[in-house]
């Protein structure tokens, strides 16, 4: 434990310490994952996780469909957990090549604050 905080809340120690809450990092780590599929950085197929959309891409060129379900276990799989998350996130996160780490941190940080 680093000594001075023990007696602060969870945001003031994270501030504190410059790192992004729990929640914050798994979003961050399902967003590489799923750029990884897309981008075929693994031999598995991204088509048994994610559908693109077929409609009307209004924020970016990958838009990816949600599939709808009515129970809990779909629900919360990992294809339908991302989707909402990488359907928001801005056309430069997307085609961006060589670091997707640093333009999601950019588009993540406002969320820790």
């Amino acid at each position: 434990m680093v000594n001075g905080i023990e007696n602060m809340h969870y945001e003031e120690r994270l501030r504190h310490l410059g790192l992004m809450s729990l929640e914050t990092r798994r979003v961050r780590g399902d967003l590489i994952e799923v750029f990884k599929f897309l981008n075929r950085s693994y031999t598995v197929d991204a088509d048994i996780f994610f559908e693109y959309d077929k409609g009307n891409r209004r924020v970016h060129s990958k838009k990816l469909f949600k599939r709808r379900s009515r129970l809990d276990v779909r629900k919360y799989v990992f294809g339908n957990r991302v989707t909402d998350k990488w359907n928001n996130l801005p056309q430069c996160c997307i085609n961006c090549t060589n670091n997707f780490k640093s333009h999601i941190h950019k588009v993540l940080e406002p969320e820790t604050e």
